[in-house]
């Protein structure tokens, strides 16, 4: 896979540490990209062959990393410790039971033990990084079952793939602030250990005072530590249900746009029109992403529409074997092919739009720095077999070669850990 040549002499300019050969871009370009120091310091066709190391992309595809913005971490593998309760509530009925899903999904949590959560998210992680997805936002709950359990297994799991894959650890209060005694407390806690994002998850409060509430508090914890915020919004089938709004408005108010990732809003499919019109708006203002899971949940937020008014939209994995979704492989080719069939996202260029949505529109929700696929950029760089986004999308196999900070991952180290008994 990777030729290595000799190191120059001291008096001679350092040669790259890689250069990636017959490299076809997505305006189909063949092109060489050099890297050093894990940046891209070269792209162009027939480089300076000299390298530290080269490999030859064989015409396939190069692009940058995958991004998963929605992933809840420490409940991975977790459906088989549970009866499928939860998951029937959460997708059926029109959602109407979403909330009453979300308590019976809290009793995995009287178990709750980073001994176990770890070798979980070990397994989930080293699955992003063999299928290219090296950018997570992942989700631990804070409550007073699960405690700080899956923040501390999170924080010590994004240690463990640091420069393999980039891990945001998100402060997550499932079960609600106020309808949770003593969940507020933890959530301070849990950012002081290190979290790097606040969650929120305001829908799930008894009622609308409380609600504005949580959201406030999101805010004034992410304030305190300069974090960024990712709310959990309207994920059920209320049409009435107005938690987006909230925090749109409040992300104005406090002068945070940009900063404020939005997830699911799924009772955005009940909106009437010309309500949906002024959300459309407000979103544009507040400079809110939209992050949409369509594959498990019957309702999605609009996202063609979305799309259309300007708004950034992007896709993630959101579960994997919990008590939501049975299935799962933090593969985001494979949410963007599960995407294409259930938007109706079915013409080339919308192929290309899904491309983003896993790519360059989730780099930009979670606002990570020097992404793409230019000089200066991180070399965060997955190479496809595949020749087109079109058939990338079709085959959603892993790539052939993975690239992290300008190193080739060890893909063969991945799958074994990937294959890796759950709890071993």
């Amino acid at each position: 896979m990777i030729a290595r040549v000799p190191s120059g002499s001291p008096a001679m300019p350092r040669l790259p540490d890689l250069v990636i050969t017959n490299a076809r871009t997505r305006s189909r370009e063949i092109v060489d990209i050099a890297i050093t120091d894990g940046v891209i310091t070269a792209i162009g066709n027939r480089l300076d062959p000299g390298a530290q190391a080269f490999v030859d992309a064989k015409g396939g595809l190069v692009t940058p990393a995958f991004v998963n913005p929605h992933l809840h971490l420490c409940k991975v593998w977790t459906l088989p410790m549970m009866s499928e309760a939860a998951l029937e509530a959460y997708q059926g009925g029109g959602m109407s039971e979403a909330a009453k899903a979300v308590d019976l999904a809290a009793a995995v949590k009287s178990n709750y033990d980073a001994s176990w959560i770890v070798p979980n998210a070990r397994r989930a992680v080293a699955l992003a990084a063999l299928h290219g997805n090296l950018h997570i936002r992942a989700f631990a709950d804070v409550d007073t079952k699960a405690r700080l359990e899956g923040v501390k297994a999170l924080l010590a799991i994004r240690e463990e793939f640091r420069g393999i894959v980039d891990i945001q650890v998100v402060a997550f209060p499932q079960d609600g602030l106020f309808r949770e005694p003593g969940a507020e407390g933890l959530m301070r806690k849990a950012m002081a250990l290190g979290a790097d994002v606040v969650g929120g998850i305001p829908w799930i409060e008894a009622d609308e005072e409380d609600m504005r509430r949580h959201v406030a508090f999101c805010f004034d914890l992410a304030a305190e530590h300069g974090a960024e915020t990712s709310m959990l919004l309207d994920d059920v089938g209320d049409a009435n249900m107005r938690t987006l709004d909230m925090m749109a408005r409040a992300v104005i108010a406090r002068g945070v746009e940009g900063r404020a990732l939005a997830h699911h809003c799924r009772a955005m499919a009940l909106y009437p029109e010309n309500y949906l019109r002024e959300l459309k708006v407000l979103l544009g203002k507040a400079r809110v992403s939209v992050v949409s899971n369509p594959h498990n949940g019957p309702l999605h937020a609009r996202v063609k529409e979305l799309l259309g008014a300007g708004i950034n939209v992007c896709l993630g994995q959101d579960d994997i074997s919990d008590a939501y979704y049975p299935f799962g492989r933090n593969n985001m080719l494979e949410v963007a092919f599960l995407a294409s069939h259930l938007l109706w996202m079915t013409k080339k260029s919308e192929f290309e739009t899904l491309y983003d949505m896993i790519t360059t529109r989730a780099a930009t929700a979670i606002n990570l720095e020097r992404y793409g696929l230019g000089l200066g950029c991180a070399a965060n760089l997955v190479v496809l077999e595949q020749a087109d986004v079109t058939e990338a999308l079709r085959f959603h196999s892993p790539p052939s070669i993975v690239i992290s900070h300008g190193r080739v991952v060890d893909t063969d180290r991945m799958r074994e850990l990937a294959q890796t008994a759950i709890g071993d």
